[in-house]
């Protein structure tokens, strides 16, 4: 399955967590921030949810996260990438995007994610580009 939610990427990752002490427990939270940044992964991917969950085979996960331009940004040729070097970090970014495929069922478990494959780039149409592959069981490993 492959497709392109078409917005601007959220910047908020799983990794922004609250947290307070209660009778002397820390009790952690999501912050505003990352429940809103989930409601909008939610409505973006639910035209591509799946019938039914990967469930016991590896998966192969594609994401290129393709921000805006900022403002301050030298110009470019419409139509060129450039990396991008800034926060958020790309693990941390796919957390949150895994987490919120794993609750709507894109696969049973993140965990059956084997192999993955994220990129960060600024770019004319921003968007987030999703490849998910179920792979085979066995396989031998080319250095090539």
């Amino acid at each position: 399955m492959r497709f392109k939610l078409k917005m601007i990427p959220p910047t908020a990752t799983a990794q922004q967590k609250g947290e307070r002490v209660v009778k002397g427990y820390i009790h952690h939270y999501k912050k505003k921030n990352v429940a809103q940044a989930e409601a909008i992964l939610r409505d973006a991917l639910l035209p591509y949810v799946p019938a039914e969950p990967i469930m016991d085979k590896p998966i192969r996960l594609v994401v290129r996260w393709l921000f805006p331009y900022p403002k301050s940004a030298k110009k470019h040729q419409p139509g060129h990438k450039r990396w991008k070097i800034t926060r958020p970090d790309t693990d941390n970014l796919n957390k949150l995007l895994k987490d919120v495929m794993t609750d709507m069922g894109f696969w049973k478990d993140d965990a059956l994610i084997s192999e993955e494959c994220i990129c960060k780039v600024y770019d004319d149409e921003p968007g987030i580009e999703i490849v998910v592959r179920a792979m085979e069981v066995d396989f031998s490993y080319d250095e090539g």
